[in-house]
């Protein structure tokens, strides 16, 4: 009997580019792909009880069997603007990541500040309660600016180091400007090469009287886009926690579904549907295993 999924496919050609490349660089890579997803009814509520039958993939037309649905579970960096101009802002900051990290689950979270020398306070070994207490202990620094971009590229380095197939980069900036000094290449490489989806959620009401910032929300709300992530314009500081409440619900919604391929075979014109009566799918990524 043949399929029709047409009215449920989501194309993920255009989400690819991250990821193909590596697929490319060594024809022997596994025999299976994974493809990052959400599953949505008809009312946008997300549907996580699905399963390796409610699925069909194909790949430039071919059929593929799938194996296995999860939960996605992938590490997350979480970067904070301690910056001279978030001193307002900290507070509330610091009580929305605590926020989110009750949100998202255990699963491997780093923690990094952007402000005067972009630093990580913690690494994804770090269990939960340590990551918890190195948050309570930040604060921001006397006087320095924010080096968002230059705090992205350590976190892209560090999310590299771990060989994960799919990643998220989240920044809160107090003022959604950027001072970083590093040519902005050479910083937005790492940051790409990480493969990490970006977030970043800016407050425009401190934008007006900050200074040393140079980098405007476009370029920034650029890159964000390229990663397949989002740029969140907030207008006060309350509104970082609703800001990471929309994020937790998309990322413990995510679907990690692994399925069979040929040998070196190429992701070319990835479909993805389910057998789901008015079921939506919206297609985030593929990697190969």
């Amino acid at each position: 009997m043949r399929l029709e999924v047409s009215p449920l496919v989501l194309t993920l050609a255009a989400t690819l580019a991250l990821h193909a490349a590596s697929d490319t660089a060594d024809p022997q890579t596994g025999a299976s792909r994974i493809a990052l997803a959400t599953v949505s009814d008809p009312r946008n509520r997300p549907l996580m009880d699905v399963g390796p039958d409610d699925f069909v993939i194909e790949e430039a037309g071919a059929a593929r069997e799938v194996l296995f649905v999860r939960p996605a579970d992938y590490p997350i960096v979480v970067l904070l603007d301690n910056g001279t101009e978030a001193r307002a802002d900290f507070p509330p900051m610091r009580k929305a990541v605590a926020h989110f990290l009750d949100r998202i689950g255990l699963r491997p979270v780093a923690l990094g500040t952007f402000g005067n020398v972009p630093t990580m306070v913690t690494t994804f070994e770090d269990d939960r309660r340590t990551v918890t207490v190195r948050l309570g202990e930040l604060d921001t620094a006397t006087s320095a600016g924010s080096l968002l971009l230059q705090g992205a590229a350590l976190a892209g380095e560090t999310i590299k180091r771990t060989g994960s197939l799919f990643s998220t980069i989240i920044i809160l900036s107090a003022t959604g400007l950027d001072g970083s000094r590093d040519a902005p290449e050479e910083m937005i490489a790492p940051i790409v090469d990480s493969g990490a989806i970006l977030h970043i959620i800016a407050n425009r009401s401190v934008q007006a009287s900050a200074g040393g910032g140079s980098r405007p929300g476009g370029a920034l709300r650029a890159l964000a886009e390229q990663t397949r992530g989002q740029y969140t314009t907030i207008y006060s500081s309350a509104s970082y926690q609703a800001a990471l409440e929309r994020l937790a619900d998309r990322l413990t919604s995510e679907l990690m579904i692994e399925y069979m391929v040929p040998v070196g075979s190429k992701p070319n014109d990835v479909k993805v549907g389910v057998r789901l009566a008015g079921a939506r799918v919206r297609g985030l990524g593929v990697a190969p295993k």
